[in-house]
Order: structure tokens, then C-alpha cells, then sequence
């Protein structure tokens, strides 16, 4: 399946509500969307009546990593009325159990139904729908032998878009509309605007400031949430693997070690930060989609280190980093994909990279062109990069995977503010490279598990 390029007239305006939310893990596309689609669907089915019982059929790549990535549990707790950022992760293994001990669910939350997910979840394997390679269908049954169905595609990032229905097009009209790089340095030049300024003035098309300064604060603050957390658990990752935790040793090694002096802890600490994430979200736990699951280690980190390392930094440069990440997570989202069934892994990793390395330079104070240099860079690096979780599992290579984003993040953010902002490749032509790219990747690369290091490396 391909992507095709985006019609910039056809593209609504996307906000960092759209693009930053706190939910659990491990994947967006396989946990957070599958959960809002089941959500929604227990709606749908409940308005008819009160069902006999309800079929799930997992398709794609939901189907073949889907039992890695806890799909099977997201469907089971969208169906019972959850939704990712009210869940508590500490409570969904006893609820999961329960439903399978009793065979019964209760349905939106309210109506108590027949489920017995070893038969009424299927995976099937091998299966793609036309629309998208995450697909997931619904169907509920009722007693006069009348069904409701409905089609789901988890499209990246957790969004859903139901089949047979437009995307949703807002209506608002944003004080600074853009589509492409290019269009964002043109109108930062015109106005004399900073990117991450021409993000706040659109923003408030929704809301007043004063609320999007809660929200991206609370980004900010679920994002070091999730480090503290990793710093503190420790054991073995589901899923049979038997992967360790790493990050509570680490912390301990690095603290042991005493001040920050050598130039290679720096490196350390911030691996360590994106490893914390990342082994939280393959957890199970509370972690910001940032854009994406699979990737949500990548901009905490790079966060963090600014905070923790830069001496001038402020409250202010952490939301400045926030909004212009955001302004490079819009182009990608419009133009391309953060979807790693259809882009590989460049379209999560490489896309947080590209984001972060923005991010940073931003908060640095650099210009607007050093900014879309550092996003151009960040992107460049990761382009090919393909998706073969072991297993199915967001675990090898994904959570290293993150620990490596974030470094070369924080390098290309300083390669770009090295120079002048003057570059040959623009971060439009990568981002178009990228979905290219993703096109032409074989479907085996691209979070199936079917090929590279998941049909290589033997599973202990």
C-alpha cells in the first residue's frame, strides 16, 4: 500500500492536541488506536440495543505483531469503555483477567455481554483491507439475528479513522496557515515570527493560551513523569523475551559516578532518559504519544537533556522546544506518514528525531532556517529505517532505537546551529524522500515482523 502525497488544500490544520497525548503502551498504532476504536464502536453497538456478543478481527499489522503489541488487551478495554489517557495501566492486568476468566465484558461500561477473547478476537495473519495496513472490524451480534459492523484503521500516532467516513475537516482557519517547509520559513520571514510562535498564534484558533500552556506543560511534565518512573522499576518486560530492565542500574551506575565532568556521561544520561521511556511504554505504562509510541522516548529525552545540561535554560525554552517540534510533527503528519506499517520505522523514530533535533535548536535560540536544517538533518539520517520488532514486541531493537534517536537529535541539532541555516537538501524534499521511501519498502520491513531482525535473531 502506498501513500500518496498530501493536497495541501485538502490538509486541516492540525493542533499539539492532535499530536502530543498521554496515554499507556506499548504502541500507539496497535494499543491506542485499537482502544479508541473499540471505544467508539461499543457506542455505535449500544445504540441499537444491547448485543449477544461482539466479534473483533484483527487484520494487517495489527494481526501479525498484535499479540506483542497488546492488541488483544486495547480491544478488550475500548470495549469496555476505556480510552488510553483515563485508564490506569496499574489496574488493566486484573481487569484483563477478569474478563477472561468470566468470559463476559461490560460493554461501554453499562451493559454486561457474552466475550470470550479467544474466540471472538481473531488475528488474521496475512490478511491486509484496502485503506490501511492497521485494520481492525467489529461486528455485533443481536438477539432478532440483525448485526452492526464497522471497519477501523489505526493510521499512526493513535489516531482511527472509521471506513467509509471523510476524514474530519475543521472548519477553523488558522492566523498562520502552512503545509510545507518552505511555507513556514516564508511566513516566520514575513512576519518576522520565530516557528514556535507561528504555532502559539494558531493554536489560539482553539483556545486561549493561558490553555495551551496547561497542555503543553503537561506534556512536558507526563514526559519527566515517565523517565521517573523508569528510573525507579526494574525486572523483566512482558511478553517472553525476557528482556531486563536497564534503566534503574544504569541511573544508579551513572549517579555513583558523581558529577557530570566527562563529556561521554552526557551521551550516557541521555540514553538513559530515552531508555526510561521506552521501557516503560513496552511496560504497559503511562507515556506521551510523542508522535508516536514506538518512538516516545526520543523528545523526552532530548527535553531532558536540555533542561538538565544547557545552564540557561528556562520553562519557557521547554515549551518554546515543544511548540516547534510540534510545527515539524504537522508537516510530517500532512505531508508523508508517522505510521510504521506504512513507513517503516523512519516514519517513528526518524520522525521524533526530526522533531527533537527542532526542538532543541529552538530552545538554543536558533533561527528559523537553523531549525529546519536541524529537522532536514535529524530525518536525513534515519531515512530506510525499517520496523522488525522481534516477537512483535515494541522491545528489540525499539527501545535502543530511541536511545540512539536522541543522540542524533541532539547532534543534528548542533550541526545546524553551527551554520548559517543555508542548506542544499530542504527539509520538504526529505520529508517527500521519506514517503517515497516508505513506499517503496517491502511490506515485510514495515511492523510486520516478517523480515529483518525479527525473522533473524532467534527468540529465547
Amino acid at each position: 500500500m502506498s501513500v500518496v502525497p498530501a493536497d495541501p488544500k485538502l490538509c486541516p490544520p492540525l493542533s499539539v492536541v492532535d499530536l502530543f497525548t498521554i496515554g499507556i503502551g506499548p504502541s500507539s498504532s496497535h494499543t491506542v488506536g485499537p482502544m479508541r476504536a473499540a471505544c467508539a464502536f461499543a457506542v455505535m453497538a449500544l445504540e441499537k440495543g444491547t448485543p449477544t456478543g461482539i466479534l473483533c478481527e484483527l487484520y494487517g499489522s495489527l494481526a501479525l505483531t498484535g499479540k506483542g503489541h497488546g492488541t488483544d488487551i486495547a480491544v478488550m478495554l475500548g470495549l469496555g469503555g476505556w480510552l488510553p489517557e483515563k485508564v490506569d495501566p496499574a489496574a488493566t492486568p486484573q481487569m484483563i483477567a477478569h474478563i477472561r476468566e468470566v468470559n463476559t465484558l461490560l460493554l461501554g461500561g453499562k451493559a454486561e455481554i457474552a466475550f470470550d477473547p479467544s474466540k471472538d478476537i481473531k488475528f488474521h495473519k496475512g490478511k491486509f483491507l484496502p485503506g490501511h495496513a492497521n485494520a481492525v472490524r467489529f461486528t455485533a451480534r443481536y438477539a432478532d439475528r440483525s448485526e452492526v459492523a464497522q471497519t477501523y484503521f489505526s493510521i499512526g500516532g493513535g489516531a482511527i479513522l472509521a471506513k467509509g467516513q471523510a476524514p474530519v475537516v475543521s472548519n477553523a482557519t488558522v492566523k498562520y496557515p502552512f503545509t510545507s517547509g518552505a511555507e513556514l520559513l516564508a511566513i516566520g520571514r514575513e512576519h518576522l515570527l520565530s516557528i514556535a510562535d507561528i504555532v502559539w498564534a494558531n493554536e489560539e484558533t482553539w483556545r486561549a493560551k493561558s490553555e495551551t500552556v496547561e497542555f503543553i506543560d503537561s506534556v512536558r511534565a507526563a514526559m519527566m513523569a515517565s523517565i521517573d518512573a523508569g528510573c525507579r522499576a526494574e525486572g523483566e518486560l512482558p511478553g517472553g523475551l525476557k528482556v531486563r530492565r536497564r534503566a534503574k542500574a544504569l541511573h544508579l551506575k551513572l549517579l555513583a559516578r558523581g558529577p557530570r565532568t566527562e563529556p561521554s556521561q552526557v551521551f550516557e544520561w541521555v540514553s538513559l532518559y530515552a531508555l526510561c521511556v521506552n521501557e516503560e511504554n513496552a511496560a504497559g505504562g503511562r507515556v506521551v504519544t510523542a508522535p508516536t509510541n514506538g518512538a516516545a522516548g526520543i523528545l523526552p529525552a532530548v527535553l531532558k537533556y536540555y533542561e538538565t545540561f544547557i545552564g540557561t535554560a528556562t520553562a519557557e525554552g521547554s515549551r518554546t522546544f515543544l511548540m516547534a517540534a510540534s510545527a515539524i510533527g504537522f508537516l510530517y503528519r500532512s505531508r508523508a506518514s508517522i505510521s510504521a506499517a506504512e513507513m517503516g520505522c523512519q516514519g517513528e523514530v526518524g520522525v521524533a528525531c526530526s522533531m527533537a533535533a527542532a526542538g532543541l535548536a529552538a530552545a538554543l535560540g536558533g533561527t528559523n532556517e537553523q531549525i529546519e536544517n536541524a529537522a532536514e538533518i535529524g530525518m536525513e539520517h534515519n531515512l530506510g529505517l525499517t520496523c522488525d520488532p522481534i516477537g512483535g514486541l515494541v522491545q528489540i531493537p525499539c527501545i535502543e532505537r530511541n536511545t540512539m534517536g536522541a543522540v542524533k537529535a541532539i547532534n543534528a541539532a548542533y550541526l545546524a546551529l553551527q551554520g548559517d541555516g543555508k542548506h542544499i537538501v530542504s527539509l520538504d524534499a526529505v520529508i517527500e524522500t521519506m514517503r517515497q521511501t516508505g513506499n517503496d519498502m517491502r511490506s515485510k520491513y514495515k511492523e510486520t515482523s516478517l523480515g529483518g531482525l525479527a525473522v533473524n535473531v532467534v527468540e529465547c
